[in-house]
């Protein structure tokens, strides 16, 4: 009616004054009128011609494949892999690709956990600001292999990049096979200032100071034997939050034998390093912020020395010292079976005896008896 009596010639002013609108919204219909006819005078759609959260085909199967070829990687870590390996490319926000990943079926909603009977983390026990100031070693719980046989991950990372410096599948967790995979791991990476372990096996032991033929080896080397309180796992959370993944990424299923089992854990370092982007380093791989050490594996074991020691002894092969006058046996223990200690006079009759830095206890020559330390911290008086 309105557009029709204006087209009949009356006046626009006019027609607004007795339809009750204004000159502009007059205008505004006649305009719509003549782009797109009487539909154009219906009221029209408000919805957006552009949608932000909207994807396209391309870019989601993309998505879809990257989230099948890993299976463990989320909204946030496949964002940001778009970031680096997709330029130009105009890449949704995390919760556009969260819903998309829904939508197909591929991520689950998470569970709220309940908080109010949740403990406070337990105290920390070394933070790190640069790479190899301290590396983490443990085994990943065993599990079986396709045919049948048991397999026990020996894992090594970085604390400060959680690079992932060796994951070698092993058939027990005895120390000699440790020591050579963690031997190839020194030889390729170099030597850490210090070694963050557990209290199990082949790490530790109940002899003095804690000390198995492994850690034994790592203070000759220079490396600090840094052990976990017992039950507290969360002081190598890092390293036990790579286990989780380590295990959903490579486990399910096994391998058919320890082979094919070590191509496994050979494809996840590689991805895991170079390609994995970790929140806690702005979504960079660890590879980004690990360098290797500077400190080279010797070609040998040198032995420890102790310039600021008053003597130097070697231990018998049941590990026990004879020493004083008249000569006493003084049991060390047999871990440091034939190893060469450090003796210090600390007061009359009163002797430190030193392993590699590390002090262990006393001889006291009036009582006829070595006295353990009640804690064990190295010594910087020891080289």
């Amino acid at each position: 009616m309105f557009v029709s009596r204006l087209q009949d010639g009356e006046r626009m002013s006019e027609l607004c004054r007795e339809f009750g609108i204004s000159r502009k919204t007059g205008y505004k219909l006649l305009a719509r009128f003549n782009d797109h006819g009487p539909a154009g005078l219906y009221d029209l759609s408000r919805a957006r011609h552009t949608v932000r959260h909207r994807v396209s085909g391309e870019l989601e199967a993309l998505l879809i494949d990257l989230r099948h070829k890993h299976s463990t990687w989320g909204a946030r870590k496949l964002h940001a892999w778009l970031r680096t390996h997709a330029p130009g490319v105009r890449i949704p926000t995390i919760s556009t690709i969260s819903r998309v990943l829904k939508r197909r079926g591929l991520i689950e909603p998470r569970k709220r956990r309940a908080t109010h009977n949740v403990l406070p983390y337990g105290p920390k026990i070394r933070r790190t600001s640069a790479a190899n100031e301290l590396w983490c070693i443990d085994f990943k719980g065993q599990f079986r292999l396709g045919n049948g046989r048991l397999c026990y991950p020996l894992t090594v990372t970085d604390h400060y990049s959680r690079f992932l410096l060796g994951c070698e599948a092993l058939e027990s967790t005895q120390g000699k096979p440790a020591r050579e995979a963690l031997k190839q791991v020194f030889l390729e990476y170099g030597l850490p200032h210090a070694m963050r372990s557990d209290n199990g096996t082949p790490f530790a032991s109940n002899s003095i100071a804690g000390l198995s033929e492994l850690s034994v080896w790592w203070l000759k080397l220079g490396i600090v034997p840094e052990r976990i309180e017992p039950g507290h796992p969360e002081q190598n959370g890092r390293h036990e939050r790579m286990h989780l993944t380590l295990k959903q990424e490579t486990t399910r299923p096994a391998g058919k034998n320890l082979l094919q089992q070590q191509e496994r854990f050979d494809d996840f370092t590689r991805t895991y390093n170079d390609e994995r982007p970790h929140e806690a380093l702005g979504d960079r791989p660890p590879a980004t912020a690990y360098a290797k050490s500077e400190r080279l594996m010797p070609k040998d074991v040198p032995e420890p020395t102790y310039p600021l020691h008053d003597l130097t002894k070697r231990l018998c092969k049941s590990g026990g010292l004879w020493f004083g006058s008249p000569r006493h046996h003084y049991r060390l223990g047999r871990v440091l079976a034939q190893e060469m200690v450090g003796l210090r006079e600390v007061q009359d009759g009163r002797w430190l005896v030193t392993f590699a830095g590390l002090d262990l206890g006393h001889i006291d020559l009036g009582k006829r008896k070595f006295e353990p330390m009640e804690s064990f911290d190295l010594n910087p008086l020891a080289s």
